[in-house]
């Protein structure tokens, strides 16, 4: 894979800020062709340096800005029931995120839900339920200070 020049990194950043910029807009903040622009930009998707574009929704205005953190042990470590549990785990909507971790818990995983009732029917009805779960704990956002979605490069 080829290594990013300034510029690149710099269209990185700018396609991070706001994935609608046009070409055009792009070309002119980059002193190039929007020519130019259009084919950089197609280079870093073919070498997964852009891997998609999503629009980000305000979590309160669909009722989804209820945050927990789940640390979750497993009973086992071999090579099936991680597999079995990373499937499991990936066809539950409430989670949005799923970090495998070093610790003393296997795994991280994000959930947004609307209140703490829905939090407690989400552990009873669908976490608890997966078999390869030894251990839980818990932590509620109180706050989100920050949460970054660009890579500064």
């Amino acid at each position: 894979m080829a290594t990013l020049d300034q510029t690149d990194k710099h269209l990185l950043n700018l396609l991070q800020e706001n994935a609608r910029f046009t070409t055009k807009q792009l070309a002119l903040k980059l002193s190039l062709s929007p020519t130019a622009i259009y084919e950089r930009i197609k280079k870093l998707e073919r070498q997964n340096y852009i891997n998609r574009y999503v629009a980000l929704v305000n979590p309160r205005k669909i009722q989804k800005d209820f945050v927990a953190f789940v640390m979750i042990q497993l009973k086992e470590h071999t090579q099936a029931s991680i597999a079995a549990f990373e499937s499991e785990i990936a066809l539950i909507p409430e989670i949005v995120a799923c970090f495998h971790v070093s610790g003393t818990y296997d795994y991280l995983i994000k959930v947004n839900l609307d209140e703490m009732s829905s939090f407690r029917n989400f552990m009873v009805e669908k976490l608890t339920k997966i078999p390869h779960i030894s251990n839980t704990q818990s932590a509620f956002s109180i706050k989100e200070v920050f949460n970054h979605t660009a890579l500064k490069l």
